[in-house]
């Protein structure tokens, strides 16, 4: 099965452009930021609140890297349901990290908050397409029957 998700491309003050997805946690709509260059999806360690009632946040024993910055302190979430277009994520392992620099430059710029990125972990697993022309991204569920 494959799923089309619409994406929003927009400029950041000519600087190149970012990519915006939504998605929906635990049935709320929530707005990623697509980067193929993060290796894994994370949520802001603020606004996951929004989406998740009394989360238990682990600390994790690894550092992160990237998103701007240098090494962070990790967390992590259990998300009962991660919903991409038509796939259904249940029981996903989310990494939280604190993306208060992103949603300050975003601030700054007049846009509207990110709650996370969506990163290699989820486009390499279910194989996604961009398709910059159409403003889509496409993802195949390898395990849908």
């Amino acid at each position: 099965m494959k799923t089309t998700i619409p994406l929003t491309i927009f400029p950041i003050e000519n600087d190149g452009y970012h990519i915006k997805v939504t998605v929906k946690i635990n049935g709320k709509e929530a707005n990623l930021i697509l980067d193929t260059g993060a290796s894994r999806t994370v949520f802001d360690e603020t606004r996951i609140t929004n989406f998740v009632n009394d989360p238990i946040i682990e600390e994790q024993d690894r550092m992160s890297s990237g998103l701007g910055t240098n090494t962070m302190e990790s967390k992590k979430v259990v998300i009962r349901k991660l919903q991409i277009g038509d796939i259904e994520i249940v029981n996903y392992d989310a990494t939280i990290l604190d993306l208060m620099h992103v949603n300050q430059s975003y601030e700054k710029l007049e846009l509207a908050p990110v709650d996370g990125v969506l990163g290699g972990d989820i486009l390499n697993d279910y194989q996604a397409i961009i398709d910059y022309t159409k403003k889509e991204l496409v993802l195949k569920d390898l395990d849908f029957k």
